[in-house]
């Protein structure tokens, strides 16, 4: 009995700790659909990426956009680069592109494929408002791209020609004219006839030969978290941001008290920073649950009439949304009954906090010099001939005297200088 004990106790703990490392016969399922590449697709996608590293032997990368950020493009292509598994991407659905960053990155994947009626292409850099870069600039930035595209398709064995000539001629074609050039792998009419084609091709992982297994799909939607990075990193919209909230912090600094412009900015700069790159989605997430909490602890000690309460209630939610990852974790934090909940009942009890310490700060201290005066001090402990200790009012008092006094007379107080009574010792009262 005590060894099928132990056995049992061995069993558990290797299930526990060894099972969520041991992956299964699956491929991960991406999808960006109509997606601008910015900070919300990569974030989607390393979070894929983590699930698959644990569980599965390859990703499936479905993909329609029509381009984004070049910053964004060269950390997915570096994410790609270094990936355990192998990615399949496929032009999808029919109809779809990739455009700009989409091309780019469909050069890095292992395998890559194209639906029938689908185009690639168009991936000369331009201004994030759509216009031309200076001529230097633009000659800079298109040489630079050009080479690191030369060495993708390279190093994937594919049409370096047509890799250059997307990006200083802005060329597209259609997924059947890319496939015959050699820019990508294989047209296809489905996309279980591109896993069939993806299924035992030799592709290089980590500088080594692999063979690419293809296994039950299990799809990776995005979640709440993707959503709201992806509305509020919309170039035009991070960069209306990005100014407003230097605006309100111009006007709060030049109005200091109005706070609502002072809070409402700070949020503001530090999504922005997430939405430029400039932070990462989880520090910036952390930064956001910390300014929450401080704002919601002013609230208790400046009277600003809720503002600072209601901006920590904010950016504590956004923080949280940001912060999370549940693949990192391992399970899952619901918006609605976790983050939100939690943020809205400290957020609460700091606001009813801050009511109280306001309602406090204006009661009339009974303490001042006025109220004391002529009130009895009772004489709880001698230090020295001139000082005592005294209950006056409900309260311990350092007192003086210029006569001596013993415990437990009552003196009445005459004077106040900081928080010393001066006790009269001709008013000592006997009784």
């Amino acid at each position: 009995m005590r060894y099928n004990t132990k056995y049992f106790v061995l069993s558990l703990l290797t299930t526990f700790f060894l099972s969520p490392c041991v992956k299964s016969d699956c491929t991960l399922q991406m999808t960006i659909d109509n997606d601008i590449i910015g900070v919300a697709v990569f974030d989607y996608l390393e979070n894929g990426y983590k699930k698959a590293e644990k569980e599965c032997d390859s990703i499936l990368l479905l993909l329609n956009t029509p381009g984004g950020n070049l910053q964004t493009t060269r950390l997915i292509v570096e994410k790609i680069l270094n990936s355990k598994v192998p990615y399949l991407c496929l032009i999808y659905p029919s109809g779809g592109h990739a455009g700009s960053a989409g091309a780019i990155i469909m050069q890095a994947c292992h395998v890559s494929g194209g639906m029938e009626s689908t185009n690639i292409g168009a991936a000369t850099p331009i201004m994030g408002g759509g216009g031309n870069l200076q001529d230097d600039l633009r000659k800079k930035v298109i040489n630079d791209t050009v080479s690191w595209v030369e060495g993708l398709t390279e190093k994937r064995k594919r049409n370096k020609k047509f890799g250059k000539e997307i990006i200083t001629e802005a060329k597209s074609v259609s997924s059947k004219e890319a496939s015959r050039l050699g820019g990508i792998d294989v047209v296809v009419k489905s996309k279980e006839e591109f896993l069939k084609f993806a299924a035992g091709r030799k592709v290089e992982i980590l500088d080594q030969e692999s063979v690419v297994k293809v296994g039950e799909l299990v799809v990776f939607d995005p979640g709440f978290k993707h959503k709201v990075l992806e509305l509020i990193t919309d170039p035009q919209l991070a960069y209306l941001i990005f100014m407003g909230s230097l605006g309100l912090l111009y006007f709060e600094l030049t109005h200091p008290g109005m706070m609502v412009p002072g809070v409402v900015g700070t949020i503001g700069l530090f999504v922005s920073l997430i939405s430029f790159h400039k932070l990462a989605v989880s520090w910036g997430g952390l930064i956001l649950m910390a300014l929450g909490l401080a704002f919601m602890i002013a609230e208790t000690f400046v009277a600003s009439f809720g503002v600072l309460g209601i901006g920590g209630i904010i950016s504590f939610v956004l923080g949280g949304i940001f912060l999370f990852d549940d693949n990192a974790f391992g399970y899952e934090l619901p918006f609605y009954s976790s983050i939100l909940p939690v943020a809205v009942t400290v957020g609460v009890c700091m606001l009813i906090l801050a009511v109280i310490l306001a309602k406090s700060r204006k009661v009339k201290s009974s303490y001042g010099e006025h109220e004391l005066i002529g009130k009895t001090a009772t004489v709880i402990k001698v230090h020295r001939k001139d000082k005592y200790k005294v209950s006056c009012e409900g309260a311990i008092w350092t007192a003086t005297c210029d006569e001596k006094l013993l415990s437990g007379d009552e003196v009445e107080v005459v004077g106040v200088e900081g928080l010393v009574l001066k006790l009269d010792y001709n008013n000592k009262d006997n009784q």
